[in-house]
């Protein structure tokens, strides 16, 4: 759904053939019969829940079996959980932590050895601005995309020198369903919100760039610069502010 499936057309649009991988089978084979009439690339189905400890590990081994030599990894898989810390559902605190940052890491992990080896290669992590600072009333996904966006900084200067690129996209808040998902009333941000389409090329031209971190507009830029002006408790609060899951 939402930047995934963002991802999944502009890649099928400039001629990539595509694993694609959710836990909806029926969403997955619905879009995958879409872009294979419409552009005539091959789609491949995996469905998997990446709140599983073990999928990342049947994931790679369907790309094994399918002889799918994976050249660019997009983890865009993302949960998220409004309302204060305190009165999480420890479920949800689970399927945060495993989806957001487990199943990330050890995706990463896999296919960063084949890329490695064939000195080609590169990976997108789907972090948010939210990374930048702690967010009231959304404080375990901001520490998950804070982990995301340093797992990505060590990797990129680990991977100097090498043909593979690793970056962290970093936008602010993007028009899609996951609100909705998260218990988060999206007509409550007072920011403005970012179509996919966005996103997604500012994507793939800062990986052609190998940049570090791509910030989609200039208003996610500015947000990010203005952070070195001002305190950090100022910082925080007016994450939470902009995010408005809590009330100031």
């Amino acid at each position: 759904m939402g930047i995934g499936e963002a991802f999944a057309r502009e890649f099928a649009h400039s001629g990539r053939n595509l694993v694609l991988v959710a836990r909806s089978g029926e969403k997955l084979h619905s879009l995958a019969e879409e872009l294979q009439e419409e552009y005539s690339i091959e789609v491949e189905i995996c469905v998997e829940d990446l709140s599983d400890a073990e999928s990342p590990g049947r994931i790679y081994e369907f790309c094994s079996r399918k002889k799918a030599s994976v050249d660019l990894l997009v983890n865009c898989a993302g949960l998220s959980c409004a309302g204060d810390f305190a009165e999480m559902p420890s479920e949800k605190l689970h399927d945060i932590i495993m989806i957001n940052v487990m199943a990330m890491a050890r995706l990463t992990r896999l296919f960063l050895s084949d890329m490695v080896s064939r000195n080609k290669g590169g990976i997108i992590n789907v972090a948010s601005l939210g990374g930048l600072q702690g967010v009231p009333g959304l404080g375990l996904y901001s520490a998950t995309k804070s982990f995301m966006i340093t797992l990505t900084e060590a990797l990129h200067v680990e991977l100097s020198g090498t043909d593979v690129q690793v970056v962290a996209l970093c936008p602010g808040f993007i028009d899609t369903g996951f609100y909705k998902h998260a218990g988060h009333n999206a007509a409550n941000i007072r920011l403005p919100m970012s179509g996919t389409e966005v996103v997604i090329k500012a994507a793939i031209k800062g990986l052609k760039q190998n940049r570090i971190r791509i910030f989609p507009t200039v208003m996610d830029s500015v947000l990010a610069f203005s952070q070195r002006l001002v305190t950090r408790r100022i910082v925080i609060r007016l994450a939470g502010f902009f995010a408005a899951v809590r009330d100031y």
